[in-house]
Formats: structure tokens, C-alpha cells, sequence
């Protein structure tokens, strides 16, 4: 049997598995299996938490889409991650270090039992977003598919995002703009999508269109990225409320090559079971 937590963040949810304590070896099949909400468990990324081999690091944290693929970074993931490795008795630490594919972050739990997530500096140039473009700038013009030309702004968070401003998120066409800019041949590794509204210098709200999960109801790292777009193009201050379908996160970010620090709950919703033959189907 595999053993595994369901949880959320703000309702972007995880099957959370342990890779310390039981041997796990996933397919892309069996992940797309365990993230279908028809036939499988049901989530919008699979997380493993596995051990670390870097020197005073305490784990290693693997995110998988539900369509298979491995990603690098996922901020309410991570979240999730501390909660998970807390809850679980793998660790008595209120701040862990935690090896990523995009490398080490440090989750901190929180009182009131939220998490705060170093999420280390944005990167900026294209070559590391991966975008392809001339040179770096605070917006770009990007051409859609039989489509309108859209301005966006463009970083990485440990994974690639493209942000647009939009008058409304609720009138905002995500399901239509989101898969062109997802899979826009500027961005060879595709990309997470953000539609940003400006409520105020320190507060937007946010919907996400994300790669390999389409529309989730929050995005960490997208929050991240909004927040640092909307700061570099001089709409917004340094602590910023992001209001996500799913609820609210705050981001703090000083700018330059700072971090940038988030702040949002983490939570369980169940532990459960799956016979490793129905995997095996």
C-alpha cells in the first residue's frame, strides 16, 4: 500500500507522499493516475518528500503536475511540504531547509499556523526565466496565436511565469488566453500564467492558469511573480495582499536581489491509502 496525505493551500491541492519511510518509485502514468479526481485521489500537483544529501539541508522536495511532468517550484506546495514534515514527526524544526530542483528554500512554521516561505530572489533575465527576448525589460509585447498582441511582464520564481495586467479577473478570458501563453513558443519550457488587477499599491487580485494544470484556485509562486511585476513596474509597494480565488496570501519583497518572503496557510485535509495494483493497472 502507498500511504499519502491530501492537502491544500488555499485550495491548490497535493497528494503528499512520504519517500522517506516507504520506497517510492512513480511513473509519469501513475502520477497523472493519483492527480485524476475522477479515478485517482485527485489533485493539482503530487508532492514526494524525500531526504536530502546537501550538507545541512533537511529535505528534498519533488513536484510532480498532474499531467506528469516535474517542476521545479511550488510555492504553496511548499507550504504544505512544512506542514506535511511537522505533522508527520520527520522533523521538530520551526524552520526547515528544503532542497529544490531550482534550489534551497527555508519554510518557516508560524503561530497562528501559518507558513513563511523564503522564496529566494526573482530571476529576471530572459535566459533565466527561460523567455526568449532581445533584452530584459520591465514589460514585453507578446503576440498570441491568431490573437491580439498582449503586454506582459516576465520572471521566475524557480519555475517561469508571464504576468498581465486586466481591468477584472472575473471578466478576465483565462480559459481562452492562459493555454496560448502557456505554450507561446518564447517560452520553451512553457509557462504559468498570472492576470493581475491593481486594487491598490498594496493589494491585487490574481488568477493563475497554470502549466501542466490549467486554472488552480492559488499559486504561490505566482504570487510572487505578480507581486514583483507589479512592483518593477512601479504600481505597487513592498508588502503586497494577494487575493487568489482560494483566498489570500501576502508577499513581501524589498526588491533588487532580495528574497521574497511569503506568508499563507497550510492544510490537512485527510491521510489515506492506495494499493500499489490499482497503480500497476
Amino acid at each position: 500500500m502507498l500511504k499519502f496525505s491530501k492537502m491544500h493551500g488555499l485550495g491548490n491541492d497535493f497528494v503528499v507522499i512520504d519517500a522517506i519511510n516507504q520506497q517510492v518509485n512513480l511513473t509519469a502514468s501513475q502520477v497523472m493516475f493519483l492527480a485524476d479526481r475522477r479515478r485517482g485521489i485527485g489533485c493539482d500537483q503530487l508532492l514526494l518528500v524525500e531526504t536530502s544529501e546537501q550538507e545541512g539541508v533537511d529535505f528534498r522536495y519533488r513536484i510532480f503536475n498532474a499531467d506528469g511532468s516535474e517542476v521545479a517550484q511550488c510555492g504553496n506546495g511548499a507550504r504544505c511540504f512544512a506542514r506535511f514534515v511537522r505533522d508527520k514527526n520527520l522533523t521538530d524544526k520551526d524552520t526547515i531547509a528544503v532542497e529544490t530542483a531550482s534550489g534551497v528554500i527555508y519554510p518557516s512554521l508560524q503561530e497562528n499556523s501559518n507558513v513563511t516561505v523564503d522564496m529566494g530572489a526573482p530571476r529576471l533575465s530572459p535566459t533565466d526565466i527561460p523567455f526568449i527576448a532581445e533584452q530584459q525589460a520591465d514589460s514585453y509585447e507578446l503576440p498570441l496565436l491568431n490573437g491580439p498582441v498582449v503586454m506582459i511582464g516576465a520572471v521566475s520564481m524557480g519555475n517561469p511565469h508571464a504576468v498581465l495586467l486586466v481591468d477584472d479577473i472575473h471578466t478576465a478570458d483565462v480559459g481562452m488566453i492562459g493555454p496560448l501563453i502557456e505554450s507561446h513558443e518564447q517560452f520553451p519550457e512553457r509557462v504559468n500564467v498570472g492576470f493581475m488587477e491593481i486594487v491598490s499599491n498594496n493589494e491585487i487580485n490574481l488568477r493563475v492558469y497554470e502549466r501542466g494544470a490549467g486554472e488552480t484556485e492559488a499559486c504561490g509562486t505566482g504570487a510572487c511573480a505578480a507581486v514583483v511585476v507589479g512592483i518593477r513596474q512601479g504600481l505597487l509597494a513592498s508588502e503586497v495582499k494577494v487575493t487568489l480565488p482560494g483566498g489570500d496570501l501576502m508577499i513581501v519583497w524589498s526588491g533588487s536581489d532580495d528574497s521574497v518572503w511569503m506568508t499563507g496557510p497550510a492544510t490537512q485535509v485527510f491521510d489515506g491509502e492506495i494499493a500499489w495494483a490499482t497503480l500497476n493497472k
